[in-house]
């Protein structure tokens, strides 16, 4: 049996904890759907093309990784792709509650559709884009929060 599944989020930056949780999908499943959230009621730091580019770079030797966007929808954009499953990191019991009822949600919309959580390595528990972004905005070191290969780029950006 061919798996996919998508491993949706705005990914703005994406952190070390975005690529742990999609490395071990990899790991897990045949294909691995990255989703980059289109959200036109948010303001990202970096546009979806920049963040699409940025995971890309960041995933360049998992061969069963793509990297798409979307609009609309997680449920509908699932059921569009044939694809039954969502995976969904969880750093603490705050992310369980919110992602339980996304989980829900996306049952009601699309029956089909189930929602596999992985729990966040211990090292990055903590860590969430806001953070990155709000750190390196203040001229902090984010080098163990984000991947070394576009470290730099995010650094720039941030600190302008």
């Amino acid at each position: 049996m061919n798996k996919t599944v998508i491993c949706p989020g705005s990914f703005d930056p994406v952190t070390l904890g975005h690529l742990d949780i999609i490395t071990r999908a990899a790991k897990m499943f045949d294909r691995v759907i990255v989703a980059v959230l289109v959200n036109s009621a948010k303001t990202p730091t970096f546009s979806t093309e920049e963040r699409i580019e940025l995971l890309r770079e960041a995933v360049g030797g998992l061969e069963n990784v793509e990297i798409v966007s979307f609009k609309g929808l997680l449920a509908e954009y699932c059921k569009k792709c044939g694809v039954g499953t969502i995976v969904k990191g969880l750093r603490a019991v705050s992310d369980f509650e919110y992602e339980f009822q996304m989980a829900l949600a996306n049952k009601k919309l699309n029956p089909e559709l189930e929602t596999v959580f992985l729990a966040a390595d211990a090292d990055s528990t903590f860590l969430s884009s806001s953070m990155v972004r709000e750190i390196a905005s203040m001229g902090g070191d984010i080098s163990n929060f984000v991947p070394a290969c576009v470290h730099d780029r995010i650094v720039e950006r941030l600190r302008k």
